[in-house]
Order: C-alpha cells, then structure tokens, then sequence
C-alpha cells in the first residue's frame, strides 16, 4: 500500500532539504545554502506536502505586511498528473490531485489571515492556468520585470551604474 502524502502549514524545510529539491528538479537559479537559509527564515509562511518523509512540494508566500506573494509553489511532477508535459523545475502543469492547490491556499489564507490587502503571483505559462484557477487574475497594465544577479551582481550593478550616471 502507497503512503498518503501529508500536507502541513508548520514543517519548513531545511536548507540542505530545499536544495535537495531544486537539484532534483532542475531549478534554473542555484542558490547557496546561506541564501537558501535566508529565503526560509524571510518567508511569512511555508506549506509542505511530504511522502514517505521526503519532501515532494512547497509552497511559501512573503509579504511587507501589505502586500502579499505567492513565491513559489512547486510540486515534484511525478505527483502532478499525466499532463505535466515539460516537467521543469517542479513547476505547476497539471495538479490532477489538488496537493499543490491545497499547498498554495494554505499559504493565501495564511496570508489573508495575516491582513494583506492583496496578493500577487508571478507565473511561468504553464502556470497561468494553475493560478487562475486559485483565484489570481492578470492584473491590466502590469508587466512582471526581473533583474538577475546570478553572476555575483557585476554585470547587473555595471548596468545600474550606466543608468544612473
């Protein structure tokens, strides 16, 4: 008999169990343990989803106390159904069992409890669909922008010293 898979909103995971994950599912950054540490100890809140002990998905929101965020919400794809068809990055294509809705509602009534007054997402296509499905809508005139710094920063930091001089 298959072990259930266990959904919690008080089981954060560790660093070296986060990094764990975005190694198995080919997480495009590659944060350091310390910046993992740091993104943990940063976020409002965490829900889990657990088989046999090991971490298959995560969800995590951040906010200023105003604005909420729906950081990350990641389900290892094997757990997703037959139309997770890219299977990149453990991100959400086909949530045939509701484990990661459960997991990101967890974290939008965490914090909606909290007192935002609105809570944004970030979605990467095949994403667009899970989103609005929980409710986000794309919000008219925005455009999500990104200023990476994977390089340490230099080439990021040569660019805001152009722009600003």
């Amino acid at each position: 008999m298959e072990a259930s898979i266990t959904l919690s909103m008080d089981d954060r995971p560790g660093a070296d169990e986060l990094l764990a994950f975005y190694e198995r599912h080919g997480h495009p950054n590659r944060p350091t343990r310390e910046q993992v540490s740091r993104m943990i100890g940063s976020s409002h809140c965490f829900a889990t989803a657990r088989r046999d002990g090991v971490l298959i998905g995560f969800a995590r929101g951040v906010t200023d106390g105003l604005l909420g965020r729906l950081a990350e919400c990641k389900l290892d794809p094997a757990y997703q159904g037959p139309a997770a068809i890219t299977r990149k990055d453990a991100r959400i294509e086909h949530d045939a069992g509701g484990v990661a809705a459960r997991m990101a509602r967890g974290v939008i009534e965490a914090l909606r409890n909290y007192g935002v007054q609105r809570i944004e997402a970030v979605a990467y296509g095949t994403e667009v669909d899970f989103c609005e499905e929980l409710g986000f809508r794309k919000m008219s005139g925005v455009v999500a922008l990104g200023l990476s710094f994977g390089d340490g920063g230099r080439e990021s930091a040569a660019m805001l010293a152009a722009a600003t001089s």
